[in-house]
């Protein structure tokens, strides 16, 4: 961090956002709650009222709701928005945001751009084939689905999966290709995993697993093996990368990954600037590595940090630290998923009920403590597992193997 971000005292006179999600807006939010009582400016790419994104994948994408806007009276609030506004640089120097509209001045910033879709090589501008981020995005699928359109998803991850949950809801026929051995293979040990590839033969969709695509054309998916599945659409969900490209050449530091590299107070590597939600990693004392966390609860904590860091940076106070214990969950093929912790480093899996049954859980312990918990069906499980890894409790293996037994109870 700078010497000139660590003594910088005199109060930011106004602040500017980027990215008007679930990060953005709530980083408006929490300054005005903070006591910031400057300008405050929210800068979207995209011309729609801010909304949150975890609707778009259900009620949005089956017709229930026309959006998902965000219960927010900007204006009350003294927040300005700039909507369908794109930021193309950052002078940190000048302390200036360049845009197609000009240049935007700022004294604190806050980039909270997210997340964007990694696309399937070979399929631009091929017909049919679509990725869901945006309301845009769910727009466009909308239609397919009430058609019921043979659809084909290509990736078994989180996104991939509730698509296919609401795409049988619709009554699309889904088949879900996904190129390792397994669903959620880069995010879940292979035995956790395992109960839930029967998940979707038991919604009626199928599942293709080690099957890689080696072309898309219109109406119809190839795969390298040979096989040739029709699709009326075909869903990319693939994963996700930090939406930082516009950033080069700014100064801000990046890591491999792409994400901003934040500090425990959610500053960046220049001073003024901060970043939080799926955009930004940040360093993980509890965990001892650094965390980049795609998920909503995470767009939601981080912005109360980076507030109160720009208020600290005024008046000289200690600024927090932002290391909270990751959660997120998933509706999926008639379950709801829940997940808290980072299980990387464990050395202890344990199961709590039979993965084969409707509700399950599983913790993961090292030497001895719980740092993370998987619960399909048991909310309780990671209602009270969330709060013992916060508490760095030490559970009693035996006891946290019963799923009779509280899992607060297993706490020694």
């Amino acid at each position: 961090m700078s010497e000139q971000q660590q003594t910088e005292k005199s109060p930011a006179r106004n602040a500017v956002i980027v990215g008007a999600g679930m990060a953005g807006v709530q980083s408006a939010v929490a300054l005005r709650e903070a006591g910031f009582t400057g300008p405050v400016t929210l800068i979207g790419a995209e011309p729609h009222q801010p909304y949150d994104r975890p609707p778009l994948s259900k009620a949005v994408l089956l017709g229930k709701a026309e959006d998902s806007a965000f219960d927010v009276d900007f204006e009350a609030l003294g927040v300005t928005l700039r909507l369908g506004l794109d930021v193309t640089a950052l002078r940190a120097a000048d302390h200036v945001l360049d845009t197609v509209d000009g240049p935007v001045p700022y004294d604190a910033l806050i980039i909270a751009t997210g997340a964007e879709p990694v696309a399937l090589p070979g399929t631009e501008g091929v017909p049919g084939v679509h990725l869901l981020r945006t309301l845009d995005d769910a727009a466009r699928l909308r239609p397919v689905l009430a058609r019921g359109r043979d659809v084909v998803v290509v990736g078994a991850g989180w996104i991939g999966a509730e698509f296919a949950t609401a795409a049988r809801a619709a009554g699309c026929a889904v088949t879900v290709v996904e190129a390792a051995a397994r669903p959620l293979a880069g995010t879940l040990p292979a035995e956790v995993t395992a109960p839930m590839a029967a998940w979707y033969a038991g919604s009626g969709a199928e599942l293709l697993t080690g099957a890689r695509v080696d072309r898309v054309e219109e109406g119809a998916v190839f795969l390298a093996d040979g096989r040739v599945l029709p699709a009326g659409a075909v869903v990319v969900g693939i994963g996700a990368r930090p939406a930082t490209g516009w950033l080069a050449g700014s100064g801000v530091a990046l890591g491999p990954d792409g994400s901003v590299t934040a500090d425990s107070s959610l500053r960046t590597s220049l001073p003024d600037v901060y970043a939080v939600g799926d955009c930004a990693s940040f360093p993980s004392a509890r965990y001892g590595t650094r965390l980049l966390v795609h998920h909503w609860d995470n767009a939601l904590q981080g912005p109360r940090t980076a507030a109160a860091s720009i208020i600290a940076a005024g008046t000289g106070a200690r600024p927090p630290v932002h290391d909270p214990v990751p959660y997120f969950w998933s509706e999926q093929f008639g379950r709801f998923v829940q997940y808290a912790g980072h299980h990387a480093d464990a050395d202890t899996l344990l199961w709590r009920g039979d993965g084969a049954e409707a509700a399950w859980s599983v913790c993961w312990l090292r030497g001895g403590a719980l740092v993370a918990v998987l619960a399909v069906g048991r909310p309780r499980d990671l209602a009270q597992g969330r709060r013992l890894i916060e508490s760095g409790a030490v559970l009693d293996p035996e006891k946290a193997a019963d799923p009779a037994v509280p899992l607060k109870s297993a706490a020694l």
